[in-house]
């Protein structure tokens, strides 16, 4: 059996994926139809070109709202897409890794960079369960018992 090699198609080697788009600071608010606020959240760092619609889904769904390491050593919610793509993208290279997937650690490396760069510009996006849960235990060692999301029954 042949495992997977990966070429290069959008990034080079030696750039930082995540150097490569501009970004914006946005706030994600919702509010009730009397205009009290129901959630919110400021300082959600998330590429210039993505709609604010896409900001609330990340900041409000997606992104891990307790247990992730701070920089003061506490613990708090992830505020950037940077943080979860990393989850995301460090995850499977990792499982991948782990598994003897790829060909070679370089293919490992472009695998991610290649599927980072796709999240960051809206080329792909996997289902909500991945966006919530994938990667937690890899990036920020969050880990328990299944939360009823899949049974194997």
């Amino acid at each position: 059996m042949s495992n997977m090699k990966f070429e290069r198609l959008f990034t080079k080697e030696g750039e930082d994926v995540y150097e490569q788009v501009e970004y914006d600071i946005r706030s994600s608010t919702i509010r009730n139809p009397d205009g009290s606020v129901v959630y919110e959240m400021n300082n959600v760092e998330v590429p210039k070109s993505w709609s604010q619609v896409a900001t609330d889904i990340l900041a409000q769904k997606y992104f891990r709202k307790k247990g992730v390491p701070l920089k003061d050593s506490s613990k708090g919610s992830e505020h950037s897409v940077k943080q979860v793509v990393h989850r995301l993208a460090n995850c499977w290279m990792k499982w991948g890794l782990r598994y003897d997937y790829f060909d070679s650690e370089e293919d490992a490396k472009v695998f991610y960079d290649e599927i980072a760069h796709m999240l960051l510009r809206q080329m792909a996006a996997p289902n909500s369960p991945q966006w919530f849960n994938t990667g937690l235990a890899e990036s920020y060692d969050i880990r328990g018992t299944a939360q009823g999301h899949y049974s194997s029954h």
